[in-house]
This record gives structure tokens, C-alpha cells and sequence, in this order.
């Protein structure tokens, strides 16, 4: 049996072999081009990077967030600040502030803070007002309505504030309980390779749904370091907003990496083993206040029934001995 015989019709044993060492030599020609070939990694993860800053700016700055479908009451909020002056008095910049480690950056938040601090005391105290003297609800004396008047008044004027100190608390205990699980994230990100603002934007990424306070201040701070000039400013912006004294020590630590070429996964290393021995510390003094604060509960629910008990019966038959003398 010959080899012709399982060719197609026309082909050759000659023209066979000439046909299979050209694609030989053709697949061994484009596997050395491949191998040889350059792949410029840096340029698309750089592009990567400034298409997840541009995303996150867009975020940032879309309408939705930055207040730009304005309500007529927060228009008219507006005018009422504006024709006052009160976002150029000396109180502004402290009042951004607050209202900056509150979570709340927008200037609508800032505007409707001047309207409420202006409003809320004349609320309070005309409404105290209609209720003590046109209605006359509570039976109180003239000085007693007055000074329930004006206690009103100080509360509409000091509830605004208040508010913003209650809730930068809030956000500041949120930060801190969720500081140490990012630190270790950031920890893991640094040995993969990963730079400071891309550390950052990861671990925002990641702890969106777990800790959106803390993600949100990591988003801000990674953008901040990608298109401001100086990156110190971009971090001690952050320890501006959040107002601890963990993410302050996190911010030097992060300077001096950064100045003296310290490396930057030894130092959030330990960042978060001092920031998990100072959420121990706090849970330890929590747990040793204890008994002290249990102590007035105790005395005021347990030491009288356990007198009545105790003393009752003794007390029951020397009243029934007496009314039989």
C-alpha cells in the first residue's frame, strides 16, 4: 500500500512535506515574535488607575451629591444666608469643619446649618411662647413661663450643634472600630505591590459595604493624593476630617515611610497592631468602669427589696405586738 494512496486527489508526497515544514517554521517564527514581544504593563495599569480617579471624581462632584437639583427650600435657605452674610462670618471655616468630620462637605450643608441655628431658636421659643400664654397648657407662674421661654429658645439655638457633635462622634466610633481590619487590608495590599493611592482606592473598594464612613475618607484621601501637587497636604487633610488621634499617628507614620523610604507594609503593620492593642485597652477600661456604674442600679433596685424582706416580717409582728398591749 503506497502513501499516495491517502492524499487528496492532486497532492504529492513532496508537496505534503513542503506544506507541513512551512507552517513548522511559521508557528516557530510567531511563537519566538511572542516571546520576544514587549507588553507594557505600567501603561495599562497607570490607565487603569486614571480611569478609577476619574470615576471616583465623578462621583464626587456629580449633581446628586454636590447639591446642584436644589429644592426651593434649600434655594430660599440660600438667599436667607446669603442676604445675612453668614458664610463669610469668622465662624465659617469652623463650621465647615465640624461639618466635615460630621460627613457632611457640601455647602447646602453648611447653609442649612446657618438656617437652622438662625431659625430653630425663634421656632422653639414662639412656639414655647403660644403654648404658655395663648394656650396657657401648663399651670406655671409668670417667672416659670419665662424661664421656660427662654430655656427654649437656648435649646433651638444649641440643637444644630449638637447634632453635628453627635453625629462626627458617630462617625469618628465608626472609623475607629473599622481602622484595624483596614490596616491589615492595606497591609496586604502594600506587599502585593500596590502604591499608596492605589492601596487606598483598594481597600475603599473593598470595605464599601462593611465600613462606608472609613471607605469614604480612604476614596477622598486617594484621589486627593492622584491631583494635588503635594501629597503631605493630601494626607493631613485626612487626619483633618476624621479628628483621631489613630489615624494621626497613621498619617505620620505614612510621612515618614514616604520621606525617609521606610517600607511602607512594615509600618501599617505596626499601625495595626497598636491600633488592635488600643481597641483592647478601651474594651479592658469599659469592662473596669463596670462595676462602678453598677453600683448605684444595685443599691437603688436591690438594697430595698432586700430590706423589705429582711426586715419586713420583724417589723409586721412589733406593730401586731404593740396593738395587742
Amino acid at each position: 500500500m503506497n502513501l499516495e494512496d491517502f492524499l487528496p486527489a492532486g497532492m504529492s508526497v513532496e508537496t505534503l512535506l513542503v506544506t507541513m515544514s512551512g507552517i513548522s517554521v511559521l508557528v516557530s517564527v510567531a511563537a519566538v515574535w511572542f516571546t520576544l514581544l514587549h507588553r507594557d504593563v505600567s501603561t495599562k495599569r497607570a490607565k487603569m488607575i486614571a480611569d478609577q480617579r476619574r470615576d471616583l471624581r465623578a462621583g464626587i462632584m456629580s449633581p446628586k451629591r454636590r447639591g446642584m437639583n436644589k429644592q426651593p427650600s434649600v434655594t430660599l435657605m440660600h438667599k436667607i444666608v446669603d442676604r445675612l452674610k453668614l458664610l463669610r462670618s469668622a465662624q465659617a471655616k469652623k463650621v465647615g469643619m465640624k461639618l466635615m468630620q460630621a460627613g457632611w462637605r457640601d455647602n447646602d450643608a453648611m447653609v442649612k446649618f446657618f438656617f437652622c441655628k438662625l431659625a430653630l431658636p425663634f421656632a422653639f421659643g414662639g412656639l414655647a411662647t403660644f403654648l404658655l400664654y395663648g394656650l396657657e397648657a401648663y399651670n406655671l407662674s409668670s417667672t416659670g413661663r419665662a424661664a421656660v421661654s427662654l430655656g427654649a429658645v437656648v435649646f433651638g439655638a444649641y440643637l444644630p450643634d449638637l447634632m453635628v457633635k453627635n453625629q462626627a462622634q458617630k462617625r469618628q466610633a465608626a472609623i475607629r472600630k473599622a481602622l484595624p481590619d483596614a490596616l491589615d487590608l492595606m497591609v496586604i495590599c502594600s506587599e502585593a505591590g500596590l502604591s499608596l493611592d492605589a492601596t487606598l482606592m483598594r481597600v475603599a473598594k473593598e470595605m464599601d459595604k462593611t465600613a462606608p464612613e472609613l471607605a469614604d475618607e480612604f476614596s477622598l484621601t486617594g484621589l486627593e493624593l492622584g491631583f494635588l501637587p503635594d501629597r503631605r497636604t493630601a494626607l493631613q487633610n485626612l487626619a483633618l476630617r476624621t479628628d483621631l488621634t489613630v489615624i494621626r499617628g497613621m498619617v505620620g507614620t505614612l510621612l515618614q515611610a514616604e520621606r525617609y523610604g521606610t517600607p511602607l507594609a512594615h509600618s501599617l503593620r505596626v499601625l495595626s497592631a497598636e491600633s488592635r492593642e488600643e481597641r483592647a485597652m478601651k474594651a479592658e477600661e469599659k469592662a473596669a468602669r463596670l462595676p462602678a456604674l453598677l453600683t448605684v442600679p444595685m443599691i437603688i433596685f436591690i438594697l430595698p427589696p432586700l430590706f423589705i424582706v429582711l426586715i419586713g416580717p420583724a417589723i409586721l409582728r412589733t406593730i401586731d405586738a404593740l396593738s395587742n398591749m
